[in-house]
């Protein structure tokens, strides 16, 4: 497995593994909800800007020629905030999450970061396993439109 940052040809991808991710993750959302979020949050001027926008770090996890897993973050001051982490179902369990997680917490440092934040929805139990794992903490709720909804959000904090 190589993990390495993101380009523009990897914008298909990217799409394809939130796509399955999202779907795989997020029974209580309807499917139509989920399409219209992963257009909306990856399309291509989404993504572009993820990739060009200074003090963020935009990486995808390859295996076997295959994009499996990517995740971004951003540097503002001295926060850093995880904005998407996903792994392909099909490879979830393999630690590609964890080299995803490492690589950026690293990549970001270099940005003087002192503490990284995640936000995931509530409903994610994976999700909440996984950032504990990692050594976060909840430290806080929000929410999130979606569909026409407010979704409940949980943030995670990590102090470095």
């Amino acid at each position: 497995m190589e993990i390495r940052p993101a380009t523009p040809d990897d914008r298909e991808a990217i799409r394809s593994v939130a796509r399955a991710t999202w779907h795989d993750t997020y029974d209580e959302l309807e499917a139509e909800t989920i399409d219209a979020t992963i257009d909306d949050w990856y399309g291509d001027d989404e993504l572009e800007r993820a990739l060009s926008e200074p003090g963020t770090a935009f990486l995808v996890a390859e295996k076997d020629d295959e994009i499996v897993g990517f995740t971004h973050g951003v540097v503002t001051e001295d926060e850093g905030d995880v904005l998407r982490m996903a792994v392909h179902p099909a490879h979830q369990h393999e630690g590609i999450g964890t080299a995803l997680h490492d690589r950026l917490r690293e990549d970001l440092r270099d940005f003087n970061m002192a503490r990284m934040r995640a936000i995931d929805l509530a409903s994610n139990e994976g999700g909440q396993q996984f950032y504990e794992e990692q050594g976060f903490e909840q430290t806080g709720e929000g929410s999130v439109e979606m569909g026409g909804e407010e979704r409940k959000e949980v943030v995670y904090t990590l102090e470095l």
